[in-house]
């Protein structure tokens, strides 16, 4: 810690040779937007002071700064951007001398109209330098979804069965909400986005390569969802009411209220949704004596599941302006998840040729609850108007689960004579995790177009789970010792990082950065009395080179390489019973993934946009089947597989074709190759996939808006398993009403039924084929009303923390 500290010392210190250099004839400065951001490619036009005429255009590069030369006379400059009013500088005379200009602000348009406020439509997708955005109410198809929903049809990403995310056909994303990491593992983050209603977000970021100043960890990139915020002065907010039907009733409803006077602004926030959904598994697994031999036996099971889950959350806190150059607050949030998951299984154990010898079936109660409390304290000083500022994050997130478990399993004959014995198991499994963290950055633009940012980051996090299983034998309960255990798991993260960029010329821009992260962690199964311990300190460098070429054509080539750490419940060795010869387990000693990614993209027109990709992975973290062919059972484990080589083409395509339709295409054609040993069998498995994302978006007359969007996902190699191709197709419609104050949104989730997940898995002595369906086909409807004095746009309360990756690895 003593050297990341001397490190960043060291970093300011020396930040003052970035800034000399010799004089130039350059005029520079910088476009902001209201809250201090950086605004990318907005217009600046030099016009002479006499007569107002243009002189020189340009755009602003992606820290929103840009440059001109220009001959000896008196000027202005003028900046503009879509949605923005325009801002001018004041008059200046350059004769020879560097002329900085003061940044200039640009607000954004608001039209009146019975108090409500009516900005210009964003676009479904924006291609940013360094991330693609989404904006999700741009499509009518996303009302009464979930966030899941969202992200399955997002371009680029694909959602796997078990909600497993990846992008760009590479796994081991890291989710963030509002810039900070959700402490998640994978399984339990599908479930928080499966309850999150839709009308929740406003935007979703996709950065393949972020830059050093984000945590290291995701081996595919970041996806941050970014939750709606209340910019307006006065009191306001909007309300929203959805509910859908499948096969099981779901509702999405929503809070959000704003009131900001003087220094202080207060925001709150509730949401509230339930979901039933029904679903159904199917699994034929062949067992052999030896690998390739004739098949000995064959279990067929069947598992018709109803999961039902109702979640409620909330966001509570105050911004205080000490001073217009200095801000402090305070976010309070919690998460409140409750829900079951009922299930019965039907195994029949056949022989060789499919003739059934006996029959079991398991009848499973699993009852749950999730609750999270987090608190954020965020301080913010703007020392001038070229963008120098110092910001710091402290935060807590405690998380609680409780699972208890209860299944029972009869055999029978194939004729439905009852067999002895009657199995019955119990499990309790409460389990907690308590992070803290703090993170501190700073940001200095210097003359001549660089700019130095550099931070401090430190995390320590603490798992203590802690289960106990019982089998009823004759009447009582006994403690079952083969399943029993006791896992305590603690890690600390202390990073820094440095980050330097420069706009060379109107051509070229570059940007280098490098992070160092050193993790302490260590394990202990408490009622085994085994212990592991990992420490390493590592060096993430980041590189961006980006070449305009002229208005039309942009190129940008960039490096970076990450970390994909084992969520904390992966580690966890505790069983997951779906009946007695399948089930999930923890995996104590997961090893971290390493990933070395590298892009070039091209952007045409700023509507199509076609990006090359290549990643390796070592000792990549995936799903795999297991088998024990003595007692015939199956369980699933996460585990360091193998090297994984990935090599992607993607192109993206959108553009407002007439002023009613605006369609957005992506495709990606993605190879990968897997190589290892798993369970001491030899692992080599490849192949190519297919993946696609269409948005129709219509604006119709009489604030009439329809859309249709669909996804697919082609054969995919996914480690251990191979998963054959799906998709959907959503259609969807919305109209305002009430002065505009209102938008009532009706959408067809899948009515063609074409999501289902199928697949198999086999290598070594694993032969398993599985089809699952869900409620995937619903009818949504939602209504929003906005109501208050939306009077003038403001800067937005903090949305991020400090502690979005270590949040990112927590699963309930």
């Amino acid at each position: 810690m003593r050297a990341m500290i001397y490190i960043f010392s060291s970093l300011l210190l020396t930040a003052r040779a970035l800034g000399q250099g010799g004089n130039t004839t350059t005029v520079n400065g910088s476009v902001l937007d209201e809250t201090g951001k950086a605004m990318e490619k907005a217009s600046v036009i030099i016009l002479n002071a006499k007569d107002s005429s243009e002189v020189k255009g340009t755009s602003t590069a992606v820290d929103g700064s840009f440059h001109f030369r220009i001959a000896g006379g008196r000027y202005l400059v003028a900046a503009s951007a879509v949605g923005m009013t325009r801002q001018y500088s004041a008059v200046f005379a350059a004769s020879g001398d560097p002329v900085s200009l003061p940044a200039l602000r640009l607000a954004a348009k608001a039209t009146k109209i019975a108090e409500v406020t009516i900005t210009a439509n964003k676009p479904l997708v924006e291609q940013k330098i360094d991330r693609m955005v989404v904006n999700v109410d741009a499509s009518p198809t996303n009302a009464g979804m979930t966030a899941m929903d969202v992200l399955q049809k997002t371009p680029g990403i694909s959602v796997d069965k078990d909600g497993n995310i990846s992008l760009k056909g590479k796994s081991g994303v890291m989710v963030m909400m509002d810039g900070k990491p959700t402490y998640l593992s994978s399984a339990d983050l599908a479930n928080l986005l499966k309850n999150m209603p839709s009308s929740e977000l406003e935007q979703i970021e996709i950065m393949t390569n972020p830059p050093a100043k984000y945590d290291a960890a995701g081996n595919a990139g970041v996806i941050n969802l970014k939750t709606k915020k209340n910019k307006a002065r006065g009191f306001n907010g909007n309300v929203t009411v959805g509910a859908g039907i499948g096969k099981g009733p779901k509702t999405n409803n929503s809070l959000n209220l704003n009131y900001r006077t003087g220094k202080f602004n207060f925001f709150g926030s509730y949401n509230e949704s339930f979901n039933r959904h029904p679903q159904t598994l199917d699994l034929t697994r062949k067992f052999r004596d030896t690998i390739g031999g004739p098949v000995n036996s064959i279990f067929a099971q069947h598992t018709d599941m109803n999961n039902e889950y109702s979640d409620q959350s909330f966001k509570v806190g105050a911004d205080y302006s000490v001073s217009k150059k200095t801000t402090v607050g305070v976010v309070f949030t919690g998460d409140f998840n409750p829900g079951y998951f009922d299930s019965q299984n039907k195994t029949n154990m056949e022989d060789g040729m499919g003739n059934i010898d006996s029959v079991s079936v398991t009848t499973g109660h699993v009852k749950q609850n999730f609750q999270q409390l987090g608190a954020n304290l965020n301080f913010k000083h703007t020392f001038d108007s070229t963008g120098k500022e110092l910001s710091a994050d402290l935060d807590y997130i405690g998380y609680n689960l409780s699972n208890f478990q209860m299944y029972r399993t009869n055999y029978t004959t194939p004729d439905g004579v009852l067999l002895p014995p009657v199995d019955t198991l119990r499990g309790i499994t409460p389990g907690n995790i308590r992070i803290y963290t703090g993170k501190i950055d700073y940001v200095n633009p210097f003359k001549h177009d660089w700019k130095l940012e550099v931070g401090l980051k430190g995390s320590t996090v603490r798992t203590d789970n802690d289960a106990e299983y019982d089998n009823l034998v004759t009447g009582k309960w006994l403690v079952d010792t083969t399943k029993t255990n006791h896992f305590v798991y603690t890690e600390g993260i202390f990073a820094a990082y440095a980050s330097v960029s420069k706009v060379i010329s109107k051509h070229w821009t570059v940007q280098t950065g490098l992070r160092l992260e050193t993790t302490d962690s260590k394990g202990d199964l408490k009622t085994t009395g085994q212990t592991f311990d990992r420490n390493y300190t590592q060096l993430f460098p980041t590189a961006y080179i980006q070449y305009t070429l002229n208005d039309k054509n942009q190129f940008v080539l960039d490096y970076g390489r990450r970390i994909q750490r084992p969520d904390y419940n992966d580690l966890n060795p505790f069983k997951y019973f779906l009946d007695p010869y399948t089930y999930q387990e923890g995996n104590p000693y997961l090893r971290p993934q390493f990933s070395n990614n590298i892009e070039l993209s091209h952007t045409f027109h700023s509507v199509l946009t076609t990006t090359l990709n290549y990643t390796q992975v070592t000792d990549i973290i995936q799903q795999i089947l297991l088998q024990d062919d003595a007692t015939h059972t199956t369980f699933v484990q996460q585990g360091n597989v193998a090297r994984q080589e990935n090599i992607g083409l993607a192109v993206n395509f959108g553009m407002p074709v007439t002023k009613w339709w605006s369609p957005n295409v992506y495709a990606s054609l993605a190879y990968n190759d897997f190589k290892g040993v798993v369970n001491g069998y030899p692992l080599e498995v490849f192949g190519y996939t297919l993946t696609g994302n269409m948005n129709q978006n219509f604006t119709l007359k009489h604030g009439w808006k329809a859309s249709i969007d669909g996804w697919f996902q082609g054969k995919q190699v996914s480690g251990t398993i191979i998963a054959n191709p799906m998709g959907a197709i959503n259609l969807g419609v919305s109209k305002t009403v009430l002065g505009s104050a209102g938008t009532v949104r009706l959408n067809l989730q899948d009515p063609f039924n074409l999501a289902h997940f199928s697949g198999y898995s086999r290598y070594g002595n694993v032969d398993v084929a599985l089809t699952n369906h869900w409620d995937n086909r619903v009818v949504n409807v939602a209504f929003t009303y906005r109501f208050g004095k939306n009077q003038q746009v403001v800067r937005e309360h903090r949305a991020s923390s400090s502690a979005d990756e270590e949040s990112s690895r927590v699963k309930h």
